[in-house]
């Protein structure tokens, strides 16, 4: 099995050193990640297009947004023209959702597909031939802090048993204890916040993660 991917969210850095942060954890990270959302689609506002395009620069990291809104195509293009390389859309964006997928396939961007809670995970298994990433949510979006939900690995364990050429990605409820758990169920990488941007020992606790098998 593959190391386990970290698509490291910088929600979890400090905020108000950015630039050092992503430095920090440029060595341990396999993308960074970042949380868009609009105030609507889910209450909370987060990073924005200018401040994506500013830190672009800083670093060769491929950038992952996991962009939570009502009207996406309002928001895609000044994302992607930040400069980002994978985006993620909640598939309970609906009849919305076709749209962005093509404007990202028009503009040679990949794609992926988040699940929440209490969304089955049926619901992705039509888009899977156009997508190369499913985001499985283990808590709330738009949240941090809070427990995993079981859920969540009954719906990786699924996923996995399609045997569909699409990596599947764990966000939500990162802790210590919940990686093997994460790992054991079949994902192949995680979005850690503060497991990875609090650790004492960054090159200890990153190498621990890639040991996972």
């Amino acid at each position: 099995m593959p190391e386990l991917l970290l698509d490291v969210s910088l929600w979890s850095a400090d905020l108000a050193n950015l630039e050092s942060e992503i430095r920090r954890l440029e060595p341990v990270a396999d993308s960074f990640h970042f949380d868009a959302a609009d105030g609507h689609f889910v209450p909370t506002l987060l990073f924005f297009p200018d401040l994506i395009a500013r830190l672009r620069p800083l670093t060769v990291v491929p950038f992952h947004l996991h962009l939570m809104a009502t009207r996406p195509l309002d928001l895609l293009d000044a994302f992607l023209d930040a400069g980002v390389n994978r985006v993620t859309l909640p598939v309970e964006t609906g009849k919305r959702l076709r749209h962005v997928l093509d404007r990202l396939e028009a503009r040679g961007v990949a794609a992926g597909l988040s699940i929440d809670i209490e969304t089955p995970w049926m619901m992705v298994k039509d888009e899977l031939p156009r997508i190369d990433t499913v985001l499985v949510m283990g808590t709330v979006m738009g949240e941090k802090g809070l427990g995993l939900d079981p859920r969540a690995l009954d719906k990786i364990r699924a996923l996995k048993g399609l045997g569909a050429p699409v990596r599947i990605f764990a966000d939500g409820g990162i802790r210590e204890h919940t990686v093997p758990l994460l790992r054991e169920a079949g994902a192949d990488g995680i979005v850690p916040g503060s497991l990875i941007c609090a650790a004492e020992d960054l090159s200890a606790r990153a190498a621990w993660l890639k040991s996972l098998s």
